[in-house]
């Protein structure tokens, strides 16, 4: 049986096999005349689209054969996306709803992504509240031209960045008649259903009526898919007992909680009640008092008050409307203006906090708000949070912590997410003076409205309880067990809204021309000049400044004007060598200034085989979220309380039972005054070669190495000691060792959090390599067979940390603190095979990810037999052996399908099943992706797993 592992370069031999029963024949040039255009990654016009760099091209074509209903999952499954994509599912991200691209697993932050090769305004949400990126979800399908993705560093050209490489999305030049399509699809397991519908009209020849004008629109909705529609899978199963871990379901007691934890039903309990020998006062049933006839002590201990998780997405219901126009005008000579207008709205409900929210049996310590520089907490601290003896609803006879969960309230922290990307943009090309002038200028903007629920005002919840427990009658009194009017409910958890916004507007002017003859070929220059103004305006919302509701959202207020110069050198010194030498000057009014080189290489010694190469340096500027007015609350890997946690578990005598070991403390994150840009080295090297007609195929090398990098001080300098502030010492459950616990104080009180400020510390070096195979064959009348294989593997990836210690995180989880834990395989594979005949397109596609260490050096993680190797910072295996088999990724593939039929010259009828063979993902302990759910599944390599097969069923007619 072939090994999954293998399957990438199974699938590769058997292309290559299959082409040896093809005629050989050189590439050769028809005679026709062949249209210059500018690739990716270059300036200067060219016939040969193989360039000195590897590009990845995916046409219109392409797209709407992958089966796919939008750009986001498109580009999720690239060979070269690696650690520290963002997904739309990933519901752990500050950016949540949004999605961005990491080419060579160096995040999102050193990827650029262009829109018709010109810069395009960030999300105003960073990801992880640091990294700048372009939300590629709310570009429309219909929309685009091609989507070009460089493999390699192009800063000398493009500026900051553009470390890893560039993905380009061009956008329709112009379209002529009018197309209508529809399609809806649906998912097997329940969830997810899609609609979506779009309406394109053009009119007018650049030829022969010197305009063309068009508008584009594209509707499309996806509904929710929510954990209680996949809780029959095991990756969605939050008891672990059979696997040899905890029993992690909301609302069943365990060890972990102390046996007490809030349950379907609100309950008090008695800390002083009666105490039988040899039954602890938590095991006493008169102890407690149910607030309705639904739960008892008999049901609670048996797991039947449990919460069954219906109120948290696998993936956010999501809806998209947008609308694109252009106009394109032939000038006096050979002049040309283009204008688009573009409007792209995404709305998505995302719920970060995966759990519902719970009243605070004991103290409530106050939220903490961070803004302007200071920082405040203890604000609406409840000293006491106990119902009195003397409450109309306590039973119990003395003073009682009440748990449940508040009813009436939106069971999570619920964001509903409103982004709306603006761009206008202008494009003038013609020749002047012997020179091709291409100038550009654009104004672009992402507007983010936030819509939240689920918030509590604590202070407000506990002075109405008091005044209930006082007198049941009170219109202002809180009844814990529900029933509450809505006026009341709004009063306690208010819904609030924040507006953030990004802007960018820039101007670009390039010119080109042959200079001379030189060798055996033209000396070839272009020359340009580059200026753009960036503004970040996301505040907090003002429920969190005042720190009535807690903190809500990362916030940066910051702005930048990049200037910069670049130049671009082409030339064919002897025959079939092409040399390319480029490099750019930038000027940040940030930090300073930055020069970035290349020299790249093309030799084809003959029509069948070609070398290619480059050197090039790269940057990435500081950012407004990383210099200006920002912050952040933000947790990673997991730490005991070095106080409260005795020996690292909560059952050892003297540790706190609850909220000491295994915690994710929090950390404010404070921005850097003097930090400098991140800096790399890139090299690549490669292979081309065309043995046979139709048959083509590359193989590079890249090696990049990334210093300086911009890093949060906490768990990544070793030098760094965390100054926790804490909360007062008020009386917890302190367990006596022997599995029983009493009431005392604590030897300090809480961890609230420590500052952590960014620093330029470390980098990181990765390397490895990509094939592309691309074959087509002519079957004559049996049609047409076409092929296609990317394929991505990691040779290394390596941190360095403060210390000159360096980790291999190549197939591990790592890194965690700076990938959003998202894993680091090896490799990473996508086959397609299509086969065309008349009126008959049938398209199917293969994306593999392999198999990876759940573990990451980086952070701890080496040992399978601990709960080290759980860096997501989730209780699977607290105080447990955690089994080996749990510290492995297994590999995975899905399959998808699409065919298309022409019924007639007009109508084309498309049927798409994505995940054809229904392959769930495999079970990953350590990604926190979904940590609050608790579910147990990588949401940004393995989310088609979590969705299941989805199948639709869609209609094109053109006329």
């Amino acid at each position: 049986m072939l090994k999954m592992k293998s399957m990438p370069f199974a699938i590769a031999s058997v292309i290559a096999s299959g082409a040896l029963f093809a005629t050989p024949a050189f590439a050769q040039q028809d005679g026709q005349n062949i249209q210059r255009v500018v690739v990716t990654g270059s300036l200067i016009s060219r016939t040969d689209t193989e360039t000195t760099a590897p590009v990845q091209v995916l046409t219109a074509a392409d797209i709407q054969k992958s089966g796919k209903t939008s750009v986001a999952e498109l580009l999720t499954d690239l060979a070269a996306n690696g650690a520290g994509t963002l997904g739309t599912g990933f519901a752990g991200a500050f950016a949540n709803g949004a999605t961005g691209v990491s080419l060579r697993g160096l995040t999102v932050g050193a990827t650029l992504v262009l829109i018709d090769g010109h810069r395009m305004a960030s999300y105003p949400l960073s990801d992880d509240s640091q990294r700048s990126f372009v939300d590629v979800s709310s570009i429309p399908f219909d929309a685009i031209e091609s989507i070009e993705i460089l493999k390699s560093g192009a800063s000398s050209l493009y500026g900051s960045d553009a470390i890893a490489g560039v993905v380009n999305i061009k956008l329709k030049k112009n379209l002529t008649g009018t197309r209508l399509g529809a399609e809806t699809g649906n998912t097997q397991h329940g969830g997810g259903k899609t609609h979506r519908a779009s309406f394109s009209t053009g009119f007018g020849d650049l030829d022969t009526d010197g305009y063309n004008a068009y508008v584009t629109a594209e509707w499309r909705r996806q509904g929710g898919i929510k954990m209680s529609d996949r809780e029959m899978f095991q990756w969605d199963n939050a008891d672990w007992r059979s696997r040899g871990g905890n029993n992690l379901t909301l609302g069943v007691p365990t060890s972990l909680n102390g046996k007490l934890t809030a349950a379907s039903v609100p309950f008090l309990y008695n800390p002083a009640g009666t105490n039988p020998a040899g039954v602890a006062n938590v095991d006493n049933p008169a102890n407690y008092q149910f607030l309705t006839s639904d739960c008892d002590f008999v049901k609670y201990r048996a797991g039947a008050c449990a919460v069954r998780n219906t109120f948290s997405y696998i993936a956010p219901p999501t809806e998209n409307v947008n609308v694109m126009a252009g106009f394109t005008k032939k000038l006096a000579g050979d002049w040309e203006l283009g204008l688009k207008a573009s409007m792209f709205q995404r709305n998505s409900i995302n719920n970060r906090g995966a759990n519902p929210l719970a009243y605070n049996p004991t103290t409530f310590g106050g939220t903490t708000s961070y803004w302007n520089g200071v920082l405040t907490s203890g604000i609406g601290r409840v000293a006491s949070t106990l119902i009195p003896a003397t409450a109309s609803f306590n039973k119990l006879g003395a003073a009682a912590r009440m748990y449940g969960y508040v009813p009436g309230v939106d069971p999570t922290i619920t964001r509903d997410n409103t982004s709306k990307s603006t761009r206008f943009a202008a494009d003038l090309k013609g020749n002047a003076f012997g020179w091709d002038i291409n100038a550009a200028a654009g104004l672009t903007k992402v507007a983010l409205d936030i819509d939240y629920s689920g918030y509590l005002d604590r202070s407000a919840l506990y002075a109405a309880i008091n005044a209930y427990g006082a007198n049941p009658n009170d219109p202002n009194g809180w009844n814990p067990a529900g029933g509450n009017s809505p006026a009341l409910v709004d009063k306690i958890s208010p819904r609030f809204s924040n507006h953030m916004e990004s802007k960018l507007n820039y101007v670009d002017v390039v010119g080109s021309r042959e200079l001379m003859q030189l060798g055996a070929g033209p000396l070839a220059l272009a020359v340009g000049a580059h200026w753009h103004k960036r503004e970040q305006n996301a505040p907090p919302s003002e429920m969190s400044r005042i720190g009535r509701t807690g903190n809500t959202d990362a916030f940066v207020i910051g702005k930048e004007t990049n200037s910069a110069v670049f130049a671009e050198l082409q030339a064919t010194p002897i025959k079939n060598l092409e040399l390319d030498f480029s490099s750019r000057y930038d000027h940040y009014d940030t930090y300073g200034n930055s020069f970035t080189p290349a020299a790249k290489f093309k030799w084809t010694p003959s029509q069948m085989i070609g070398f290619r190469g480059s050197y090039e340096r790269g940057f990435r500027a500081p950012n407004p979220a990383e210099t200006g007015n920002a912050g952040s609350f933000f947790t990673f890997n997991v730490i005991n309380d070095p106080i409260n946690c005795k020996g690292g578990k909560n059952t050892n005598a003297g540790s706190v039972v609850t909220g000491a070991c295994a915690i994710n403390p929090t950390y404010v994150q404070t921005t850097g005054g003097n930090l400098e840009p991140e800096k790399s080295n890139s090299y690549n090297f490669g292979i081309i070669i065309e043995p046979l007609k139709n048959l083509n195929a590359s193989l590079d090398y890249y090696n990049i190495q990334v210093k300086n990098q911009i890093v949060t001080a906490a768990g990544n300098d070793p030098t760094f000691f965390p100054d926790f502030a804490r909360g007062p010492i008020t009386p917890v459950d302190i367990s006596n060792g022997d599995g029983t616990s009493h009431v005392g104080l604590p030897a300090a009180g809480p961890i609230l959090y420590a500052k952590s400020p960014y620093i330029n510390l470390g980098g990181t070096k990765t390397s490895g390599v990509e094939a592309d195979v691309r074959y087509r064959w002519n079957m004559g009348e049996m049609g047409t067979l076409r092929a296609g294989l990317s394929v991505n593997h990691v040779f290394s990836y390596i941190t360095e940390a403060a210390d000159g210690v360096t980790y291999q995180l190549a197939g591990t989880h790592g890194p965690s603190v700076v990938g959003g834990a998202t894993g680091n395989p090896k490799d990473r594979a996508q086959f397609t095979l299509g086969w065309t005949r008349g009126p008959l397109d049938v398209t199917g596609t293969m994306n593999y990810v392999s198999d990876f260490s759940s573990l990451d050096p980086s952070v701890g993680g080496t040992d399978c037999a601990s709960t080290a190797g759980d860096v997501g910072g989730r209780n699977f295996f607290q105080n447990l052996v955690q089994p080996g088999n749990y510290c492995h990724v297994a590999s995975f593939t899905t399959t998808n399908l699409n065919v298309q039929y022409k019924l007639s010259k007009n109508l084309t009828l498309k049927g798409s099943i994505l995940n054809l063979f229904d392959r769930q993902p495999p079970i990953d302990v350590s990604t926190y992706g979904n940590a609050g759910a608790q579910t147990a599944y990588n949401a940004s390599l393995h989310q088609a797993g979590a969705i299941g097969r989805f199948y639709s069923l869609g209609l094109n007619y053109t006329f």
